[in-house]
């Protein structure tokens, strides 16, 4: 009788942690806003600029982003991500979305539907991110039609 009071405190010690969820972590976890260089690669090179954006939603793989692109024209470039995480500090992507397009820039030069793959990548223990994606512009231009593509990377700030 006297090991009673050891064996129900060992017994609720197992219970509690029978019950105890396990601790997730969400890789690659932020969002953030960053700038860098961007290369329009379809109607002869234009280099540019780019400010990019990414919002993550918690409890889900899908991240709003947008990107504004400046070369000869400006281009603003909404989309919606599915994320895939690579490890811990990385986050390969796929987006869709719309390019708002003035003339010249270098993703076309009209409203046209996009694709946006990329990677982000968190630098451990600070709240950098290093970015790099592509912008496929599909029926980008008014005179011609055809797929307008841009690379773009860049240095971002997590939030």
């Amino acid at each position: 009788m006297k090991y009673v009071p050891y064996l129900v405190s060992v017994l609720g010690a197992a219970l509690v942690w029978s019950l105890a969820q396990p601790a997730q972590a969400q890789v690659a976890y932020g969002s953030y806003i960053g700038i860098g260089p961007s290369i329009g690669i379809t109607d002869g090179v234009q280099i540019g600029g780019v400010i990019a954006g990414r919002y993550k939603l918690l409890e889900a793989p899908i991240s709003l982003r947008a990107q504004v692109l400046i070369g000869n024209g400006t281009a603003v470039v909404p989309t919606v991500s599915y994320d895939v995480p690579l490890n811990w500090q990385t986050d390969a992507y796929l987006g869709a979305g719309l390019v708002f397009a003035g003339d010249d820039s270098p993703v076309g030069d009209k409203i046209s539907f996009a694709l946006q793959p990329g990677i982000d990548y968190m630098i451990p223990n600070s709240n950098t991110v290093l970015f790099g994606n592509a912008i496929i512009a599909f029926d980008a231009y008014r005179d011609s039609g055809g797929t307008a593509i841009s690379v773009q990377g860049g240095i971002g700030l997590r939030f």
